[in-house]
């Protein structure tokens, strides 16, 4: 079972970790997100929002292998990927690029699902 939320956790650690390329400029955000960040206030925040998914990709990466660190990364996996899904479904209209990261974002949570039913199996079991 450890073995399985590791493994959910470092799926969860690859998704936020693919928008850290967008901390290199308006290009690569661009080729991400399908929109063009050629104003520098939205670049800016943009790329901060890369370095945040990054450190969170890192918080996920070392619960893989630090089990103390589960309980936090699951919290703070399930508020990033819920409140992403909810703002994205509420709001409507975004396009394919950010239709990929819904997608991929429904992934995350499925794999949330799956690391805590089995980090409780596995702590029930003793």
């Amino acid at each position: 079972m450890n073995l399985l939320v590791s493994a959910m956790l470092v799926v969860i650690a690859i998704i936020h970790l693919m928008p850290l390329a967008g901390v290199l400029g308006g290009e690569r955000l661009a080729a991400l997100y399908g929109l063009s960040f050629d104003e520098p206030n939205l670049a800016i925040l943009m790329r901060h929002r890369a370095v945040l998914f990054g450190m969170l990709g890192v918080l996920f990466l070392g619960a893989a292998v630090r089990p103390t660190l589960q309980p936090l990364a699951f919290v703070v996996a399930f508020v990033s990927i819920v409140s992403f899904l909810w703002l994205a479904w509420s709001t409507g209209g975004y396009n394919a690029r950010v239709g990929r990261v819904v997608t991929a974002d429904v992934v995350a949570l499925v794999c949330l699902a799956i690391a805590i039913v089995a980090r409780m199996y596995a702590v029930s079991r003793g």
